[in-house]
């Protein structure tokens, strides 16, 4: 089942990012359904269906369900894209082709899925932690640093939101470090930030940007070490 799964991601994955130049999709774009590069891409797929299933043609009817689906799903986004959101409709349009190919294999290779692992305390305690890391440490650390205002807080040349993602993204990689016992790598991930940062820290004319930004570091790993720690003492409990 995973070995079939694993073919026809492949094949997805060549015909829609690795063999799909940008002027297939500007022309697709442009002329929709009437586009001849919209019927190579489902060549393109189809070719590489055949390529990775060593020309089984027991599979055709399978190949051709997989390349007329995408074909149809990509002639749907291609026609909504001036009236939803860019973003959220290329991650419905791949969610539509990987769960298109998760029936076939399905119906090919029955296969049992145990939702009930959803719910044990391991899933339930690392869910906890991953939410706490996230969405209540960003409270915690906005709190906490609304202590100081500084004129660089309210500069327009950053961009919205950037220190709130940064930092999510900062403890969520220490948390994943800690849980691989790879402590190592969260001193390179400070190196790393320490480089970024410095040009801002060198035009400080004073001490009080290096110390607010040493301060939110410190703070943010400080949560997500302890909360690493917290969570792996947690699962020895379970």
């Amino acid at each position: 089942m995973i070995l079939l799964f694993t073919k026809f991601l492949i094949a997805h994955i060549i015909g829609d990012f690795v063999l799909q130049p940008d002027s297939w999709v500007k022309n697709k774009k442009a002329k929709k359904h009437k586009s001849k590069y919209l019927y190579f891409h489902g060549l393109v797929h189809f070719m590489a269906l055949l390529v990775l299933f060593q020309f089984n043609w027991s599979f055709l009817p399978y190949f051709l369900i997989i390349v007329i689906s995408h074909l149809v799903i990509d002639i749907v986004k291609i026609n909504l894209e001036e009236k939803v959101n860019t973003r959220w409709l290329f991650f419905i349009d791949q969610i539509l082709h990987v769960l298109i190919i998760s029936a076939i294999v399905y119906f090919k290779a029955p296969y049992k899925l145990d939702f009930e692992k959803l719910y044990s305390k391991e899933v339930l305690l690392l869910l906890l932690a991953l939410l706490i890391i996230t969405s209540v440490s960003s409270i915690i650390m906005k709190m906490l640093m609304g202590t100081w205002s500084l004129e660089e807080d309210n500069s327009e040349d950053s961009l919205e939101s950037a220190g709130k993602y940064i930092g999510i993204l900062e403890r969520l990689f220490v948390f994943s470090f800690i849980l691989l016992n790879q402590w190592s790598a969260i001193g390179l991930l400070i190196a790393a930030k320490s480089v970024f940062r410095f040009g801002d820290l060198s035009r400080a004319k004073d001490r009080k940007l290096t110390e607010y930004m040493l301060i939110g570091t410190l703070i943010s790993f400080g949560m997500a070490i302890f909360i690493g720690l917290l969570y792996k003492y947690a699962i020895t409990l379970v």
